[in-house]
């Protein structure tokens, strides 16, 4: 394709790369002093995995020229450039509060700011065990964050406003009957159980785990034989923990398990690749639940685990080591408290004692 002069260039780079197209564009001339000769002045705005990603990419900077080297910012380089020209001007109290919403954000620290998705905003809200007041915090940091981005050519496109908290406008942290599956609900994906992506709802629904956790779960720390997994990967010191595997649950990970030998991640794509939370969240979730009439999120998965175990009268201090609540153990449990394995498994099965499986896994007894 012959391009306007000075318009900038797509380019395929040799060798096997993920994305072999450079995009390149020349601002300027310089006279190179060992050859004499006239050379251009480069930037590279872009790697693209197509031809056509790159004329995309190429003809979005010419329309707005932005500043490559903020256009690369993580999120937690925007908070720290933000928060050193905001923390000035207000008092220590605002202060404490912007610092408290930054830490519910870890999962996006690394995260390259302009690449950031309404999805990837979204999964902090969803995942954040907070009352709606911490909520509106948490969204008002990312109005800032958003405000400060455009303004210095960091970002182009605001997703702040579009984060969704109506949904827990009545969130009590201490209670989760208002966003728990019903069982009637619960009943209509038992219905679908020999479908591999409803058997991940099931799996969530009977472990108690934030989705960011059953995502990034390797198959490294899957212990079938000893009916359980370590969750390595969360985000409070009380979520690294060993979690059970219920009896009825188990043939569903020994099939997650065996689907693709050479995958690194228990649960994965058609691919073999280990899911993203918002593809997952678009492609997998959404529909599903569509498709059932449903509407929950796979953070109500969590709440519906924690309340079965309740209602099964399951001690606090067992429910507490199942699904690693932050900051709810007492000094007393962390030292003294040391389940048995056995004992956690016996009490998530307490949870699927109304569930007629047929063929299912017995028991491991040692």
């Amino acid at each position: 394709m012959k391009l306007p002069n000075g318009y900038g260039s797509v380019s395929k780079l040799g060798g096997k790369r993920r994305k072999p197209f450079i995009v390149r564009k020349t601002l300027g001339y310089h006279i190179n002093e060992e050859t004499g000769k006239v050379a251009p002045d480069t930037i590279t705005i872009g790697y693209t995995k197509t031809r056509a990603e790159g004329y995309q990419l190429l003809a979005e900077y010419n329309s707005s020229p932005y500043d490559l080297a903020a256009s690369k910012m993580t999120f937690a380089q925007v908070y720290e450039e933000w928060s050193s020209k905001k923390f000035p001007t207000i008092s220590q109290s605002g202060i404490n509060g912007y610092i408290a919403s930054y830490k519910s954000c870890e999962k996006l620290y690394d995260r390259v700011f302009k690449d950031l998705k309404l999805a990837d905003l979204q999964m902090v809200i969803d995942e954040c065990d907070k009352n709606y007041p911490t909520l509106k915090k948490i969204k008002v940091l990312f109005n800032q964050l958003y405000k400060f981005a455009i303004k210095n050519d960091i970002c182009n496109k605001d997703y702040s406003s579009f984060v969704d908290i109506a949904q827990y406008k009545d969130r009590n942290p201490n209670k989760y009957d208002r966003e728990k599956f019903t069982k009637d609900e619960i009943a209509k994906i038992w219905e679908m159980k020999d479908d591999k992506y409803y058997q991940i709802i099931l799996m969530l629904l009977y472990n108690g785990l934030r989705i960011s956790e059953f995502l990034s779960l390797k198959k490294e720390n899957v212990h079938l034989d000893e009916q359980y997994f370590d969750v390595i990967d969360s985000k409070t010191e009380n979520g690294i923990r060993k979690v059970p595997i219920a009896d009825k649950m188990l043939p569903f990970y020994q099939s997650w398990y065996d689907s693709c030998p050479e995958c690194e991640y228990l649960l994965h794509n058609e691919k073999g690749k280990g899911f993203k939370y918002d593809n997952y969240y678009r492609v997998y979730w959404t529909p599903l639940m569509e498709q059932l009439g449903i509407e929950r999120t796979p953070h109500c998965t969590r709440h519906t685990t924690i309340s079965m175990l309740s209602e099964a009268k399951v001690q606090e201090t067992t429910i507490k080591k199942i699904v690693g609540h932050s900051g709810a153990m007492t000094l007393t449990e962390k030292v003294y408290t040391h389940l048995d394995m056995s004992i956690l498994i016996d009490a998530i099965n307490k949870t699927l004692e109304d569930i007629p499986i047929e063929n299912e896994t017995p028991k491991k007894t040692a």
